[in-house]
């Protein structure tokens, strides 16, 4: 059943404000009410705009000269009174067009095993594996960033308006594309299934063809380039994970991404590499992949981990 628009508006305003003090340390909290559903965003976003206009429509008003006032006979609490003052601002601010002065940021999120797609304004969609962060921007269709996690972009190709993806502290534009990226642990992995990606187009200008990908940890100089299937290229959407030497590390990453249950590598076989195809079905635990991975696969309270056989 739908949320309520008016509790949900509610509980947007109260993370507005709450966000507003330089001592909020609440972001987990924050990005789970977030990540329970997309129109969460939405509300958010649209009061939080409306909070920041009220903020500039305060700062240009001239000062007014002092007088004398009553003492107010009730004492309202700073977050009642900011409450009803952006309420109340949302639909003059909107009349006035005071939210198009600023990029219409807002974030698109999956819990660890959900996946969704996204449809863009300009028809481009984007699959999100679980455990993803998207920034979109309602004021440019052709513009996004992933903050972390996985996610295939089917990229509506435009000459005009070339398609580009913030990740890292780099950034991908299209060639007519379709392309899977992965971002965990401060490192990207790019793999095009389609058409061509341009890596850090005013840097290093990477191009990647189809069946190409590359790696690059954040910090480093060296890029790692590579082959692949395209047919195999974000393979995890019909629950195959393929490998041609990642490491046990990177595989934990991906499984909990998948799975949406916490997998982790022991230090002692983080580093050892993978070749193969993991074959996943939902509800499944992970237990069942130790024979293909060569390790033990063991429970340890809330968490599976990967660590070396017979320890």
């Amino acid at each position: 059943m739908a949320e309520d628009s008016e509790i949900m508006d509610t509980a947007a305003l109260d993370w507005v404000i709450r966000l507003r003090d330089p001592g909020f340390d609440g972001w987990e909290a924050f990005e789970a009410w977030l990540a329970l559903d997309p129109a969460h965003a939405e509300a958010y976003h649209r009061l939080a705009v409306a909070d920041q206009g009220l903020s500039d429509l305060f700062a240009a008003e001239p000062a007014a000269p002092p007088r004398a006032i009553p003492a107010p006979r009730r004492t309202f609490a700073r977050r009642a009174w900011l409450g009803g003052a952006i309420a109340a601002s949302v639909a003059g601010l909107i009349g006035f067009g005071m939210i198009e002065r600023r990029p219409a940021l807002y974030p698109i999120e999956t819990a660890p095993g959900v996946r969704r797609t996204v449809t863009l304004a300009d028809g481009s969609r984007i699959a999100m594996n679980g455990g993803t962060r998207l920034m979109l921007d309602r004021g440019d269709a052709r513009h996004v960033a992933l903050d972390r996690g996985e996610a295939l972009f089917d990229v509506v190709h435009d000459d005009s308006a070339p398609f580009k993806v913030a990740v890292g502290d780099a950034t991908l534009v299209d060639v007519g594309t379709r392309f899977n990226v992965v971002r965990e642990r401060r490192a990207t992995v790019v793999q095009v299934a389609e058409g061509a990606v341009v890596y850090n187009p005013d840097g290093e200008a990477v191009r990647l063809d189809a069946g190409r990908t590359l790696r690059a940890a954040d910090g480093a100089s060296r890029l790692t380039l590579g082959h692949i299937a395209p047919a195999a290229v974000a393979g995890w959407r019909e629950g195959r994970l393929i490998y041609d030497g990642q490491t046990m590390a990177e595989v934990a990453a991906d499984l909990s991404r998948w799975s949406g249950q916490a997998v982790r590598a022991d230090p002692r076989v983080a580093g050892q590499r993978f070749r193969g195809v993991l074959s996943l079905g939902d509800g499944e635990d992970v237990a069942h992949l130790a024979p293909l991975l060569e390790v033990d696969v063991r429970r340890s309270g809330q968490e599976w981990i990967l660590s070396p056989r017979n320890q």
